[in-house]
């Protein structure tokens, strides 16, 4: 009898073996998505603790820790200004357990660099943006100038001697300042620094005439007294500073602007995985808890469909490309 024993256990494997075969890839995938997380999920951050890509990612990963029962880990990878961990993610394993959370500099990657080793719209699956933080033109206020209007009249009164800092060459802070730059018709002279908070500090020093800055880091300064606010960037105004005018509100026509975050997979990752993902995150950042943490400090939870997360991030890196193009933006 052990070898009729051997015979049938060798015929019910080969015919699960043909069930499985013969299972529509949709069917294997849905079931997958049933079991997922059967395990803990790491999001790799291309960036420091304490940045906001960095936080989006903690507080996202807390709730589906809490929702799912599963570890979710926090993997800060910060070097080559995230490439690096985008490389490491776009070659991880595609299901659902190795996550990337990414900031705008990721659209912003392939306009500065004429080789990565990754496609940044073809080897990733949008998950969603979390949350998008908009930013804020501001000036000292010893400058002499109390709006747009002042800060327009004196660059273009002195071509080449008004200046403006950021977070580095290829930054969002850059690209969010040369379009102001490049929609007033000014001629001006960009300065850049190694982080946001520093970028700030020289404006408020009066070693830099201005900077568009993220509301997350400027608000506190401006409620100080340390900085003067003379537009935010979005298409409307932000509830933190209400009295503050838009830029295109200011006279600076075609003007709008959110540094955002996202959450990123592997390109190949099975879509409803990618969905399950979509809807959990989803359902955390509309968390009126979440909503009133990000708002006081400026920001907004904005998830989106997976599919319009990968549109956006094409348009973006066209976006990008066109303006480091027009105001020649290298990497060093």
């Amino acid at each position: 009898m052990p070898h009729q024993n051997e015979r049938c256990a060798k015929l019910l494997g080969l015919c699960a073996f043909a069930a499985m075969a013969t299972m529509p890839c949709g069917a294997l995938a849905a079931d997958a998505a049933a079991a997922f997380p059967a395990k803990p999920i790491r999001i790799v951050i291309g960036f420091g603790a304490g940045s906001t890509v960095d936080i989006s990612a903690r507080v996202v990963g807390k709730g589906l820790s809490e929702s799912w029962k599963q570890q979710v880990i926090a993997d800060n990878r910060p070097s080559a200004g995230g490439i690096l961990a985008a490389q490491m993610v776009a070659g991880a394993n595609p299901d659902g357990y190795t996550l990337l959370s990414v900031s705008a500099s990721h659209a912003v990657a392939p306009a500065m660099y004429a080789k990565l080793p990754y496609d940044t719209a073809k080897d990733f699956a949008g998950i969603t943006t979390t949350v998008s933080v908009p930013a804020v033109l501001v000036v000292a206020p010893g400058l002499g100038v109390k709006n747009v209007k002042d800060l327009v009249s004196m660059a273009k009164a002195k071509p080449g001697h008004v200046t403006f800092s950021s977070a580095g060459i290829g930054s969002a802070t850059h690209f969010s300042a040369e379009l102001f730059v490049s929609l007033a018709g000014l001629n001006v002279v960009h300065v850049p620094y190694k982080s946001v908070p520093e970028q700030i500090t020289e404006v408020m020093v009066g070693r830099v005439n201005f900077t568009l800055a993220p509301a997350s880091n400027a608000v506190p300064f401006i409620r100080e007294g340390k900085l003067l606010a003379l537009a935010v960037s979005p298409a409307k105004r932000v509830a933190v500073l209400p009295e503050v005018p838009t830029l295109m509100e200011a006279g600076v026509a075609g003007y709008q602007w959110q540094t955002w975050f996202g959450l990123l997979a592997p390109a190949k990752t099975p879509r409803p995985i990618v969905a399950k993902l979509n809807q959990e995150v989803s359902r955390i950042l509309n968390l009126a808890e979440s909503k009133e943490r990000w708002n006081a400090i400026g920001a907004e939870p904005v998830p989106i469909a997976p599919e319009a997360f990968d549109k956006y991030v094409a348009e973006q890196i066209a976006l990008f490309t066109k303006l480091a193009k027009a105001a020649n933006i290298k990497a060093d």
